[in-house]
């Protein structure tokens, strides 16, 4: 008997690349072909976990392999619009902090959505509430 879990069981697993450059490559061996170069700290959503081998998801939809080792539990976001407001609050009306460009890469301050709005750390020490829509790595 097939037994349908409810959407809401079925977490994303996302993570970021820990070291300074990960190789994406079309199959878990690192004698496949490299397939791509990935940024520091620039988030992947888990498909796949072979445990040394993972398949991931980036931001473009590209499904490829990175060892495990390459990326870190830290959780961060890219930006996918230009012009994304980082306010002082989940909501448009509150103070605008910042707008930052098209694929800059922020760190999850914390998690839980709020209103349709995540709670982001900028590298520059900015810290506000981008809207979800604004970006790609988050539950």
């Amino acid at each position: 008997m097939l037994a349908l879990m409810p959407l809401s069981a079925l977490a994303l697993d996302f993570r970021s690349v820990s070291a300074p450059k990960a190789v994406l490559y079309d199959a878990p061996s690192s004698a496949a072909k490299k397939v791509l170069l990935l940024s520091q700290n620039y988030p992947v959503e888990i498909v796949v976990n072979l445990g040394d081998w993972l398949k991931v998801r980036d931001a473009q939809g590209g499904l490829n392999w990175v060892e495990a080792k390459q990326l870190a539990n830290k959780h961060t976001v890219i930006i996918t619009v230009n012009g994304a407001e980082i306010r002082q609050a989940a909501d448009a009306t509150s103070n605008l902090i910042a707008t930052v460009d098209k694929d800059v890469v922020l760190e999850v301050a914390d998690a839980k959505l709020s209103n349709g709005w995540i709670k982001v750390k900028h590298r520059d020490g900015v810290i506000g509430y981008v809207l979800l829509s604004s970006s790609w790595g988050a539950n």
